[in-house]
């Protein structure tokens, strides 16, 4: 078993959420029924902590949904997911990760560099560090026309 150490837990990075995302991501942990409630609690518990701010001025870097996202685990392993609400990661399960799952909660909010450990339901340690994260540009603010 692997432990994580206080100083693990207290340097946990600041994670921002979009105030729109915040509140379709409380909705979907109070009412998905897919997953164990350890899971949804974690949930609960990383977008309580996070930053919430306007969607606008959610850095273009910030995992979120419908993000593309490299991350290694605690072993050492790279994936590649698109973070989703749970009723889409039916589709393509392979390539999609539920926010609703430990890593889909733990790497919401993050930025490339950032590193999240937490303790698992069974006591054990796990971790997420994101190596790149990619948005589509539809996540951009829109600017009103300029007229001359």
């Amino acid at each position: 078993m692997t432990t994580i150490t206080l100083a693990d837990w207290l340097q946990s990075p600041e994670i921002l959420i979009g105030a729109s995302e915040q509140k379709r991501l409380t909705t979907a942990a109070l009412t998905d029924v897919t997953h164990q409630a350890d899971e949804v609690d974690f949930l609960l518990y990383e977008l309580d902590r996070a930053t919430v701010v306007e969607d606008a001025a959610l850095p273009a870097d910030v995992v979120r949904l419908n993000s593309i996202v490299r991350y290694k685990a605690r072993n050492g392993a790279e994936r590649t997911v698109k973070l989703v609400l749970p009723g889409d990661h039916g589709r393509d399960a392979s390539f999609r990760l539920a926010a609703t799952s430990m890593h889909g909660a733990a790497l919401l909010g993050l930025r490339p560099g950032q590193i999240l450990s937490w303790m698992g339901p069974d006591g054990s340690a796990d971790q997420v560090e994101v190596v790149q994260v990619a948005n589509s540009s539809g996540n951009t603010p829109k600017r009103s026309p300029v007229t001359c």
